[in-house]
């Protein structure tokens, strides 16, 4: 109920403000679990994506946005929950990735859409990093989910970091067809199976976004990135 009433409004809101633009809707399946694997540009791809779905797809989210005090506190709380995020604790012994990975496998075993950012955090640059192998992989091959890759185009262009008021502009979602990886079935626990099937994935999110591929984390390169504006802000030194 909550959803639907959210879906209705955030999503129609921002269907009508921006008006993205969809390729290959048809490859979501009418019914049964699938993991939709996006490339990870901005905030708001947790949004844009589910406005243009017919069905629910359930995101994670840090469990602070559920937990905060006060009446802005419970209106994020709502708000979160009511498009389809999922809060994850991450003080567990090992973190998110772990509890992420245990709550998408719950959401598919639903028989529902899970959504998942391979890169696992944004690109800083626009460009598409290296896919980490844990989460989706081992979700995929623990579910048999079909594995749907996703590219955002120019989310990253209406809200640039320290920009309040967005721009409007189409942004732009292609869909691929499903990727089957029933043939790694059992091997979860084997590394080399899990970097192919996040490399394989990768590969087609790159196809379909036309970014430039880095072979890095992206974690790694947001790091590299603050050291040289540190360095540069010193001098060098």
């Amino acid at each position: 109920m909550i959803y639907g009433a959210m879906k209705f409004s955030i999503g129609g809101s921002l269907k009508l403000a921006f008006r993205p633009w969809v390729e290959g809707l048809g490859n979501i399946p009418a019914e049964g679990p699938a993991i939709l694997a996006s490339n990870h540009l901005s905030f708001s791809d947790s949004f844009f994506l589910p406005a243009v779905l017919d069905r629910k797809v359930t995101f994670i989210a840090k469990a602070e946005y559920f937990t905060s005090p006060g009446i802005k506190g419970r209106l994020t709380a709502a708000f979160f929950k009511g498009v389809g995020q999922l809060p994850v604790d991450r003080s567990g012994a090992r973190g998110a990735g772990e509890a992420a990975i245990q709550s998408g496998i719950k959401v598919l075993e639903r028989g529902e859409l899970f959504g998942i950012y391979p890169e696992g955090t944004r690109s800083p640059d626009g460009r598409l990093y290296r896919g980490k192998p844990g989460g989706l992989a081992r979700v995929a091959l623990a579910t048999g989910a079909p594995v749907i890759p996703v590219a955002m185009i120019d989310t990253e262009k209406i809200q640039p970091p320290g920009q309040v008021v967005p721009k409007l502009m189409r942004p732009g979602i292609r869909i691929g067809k499903p990727l089957d990886f029933s043939r790694y079935q059992g091997l979860e626990g084997d590394r080399f199976i899990l970097r192919s099937l996040t490399d394989e994935v990768m590969y087609e999110i790159m196809k379909l976004s036309g970014q430039e591929y880095v072979d890095i984390y992206a974690t790694a390169a947001k790091r590299q990135l603050a050291e040289r504006a540190k360095a540069a802000g010193t001098g060098g030194e």
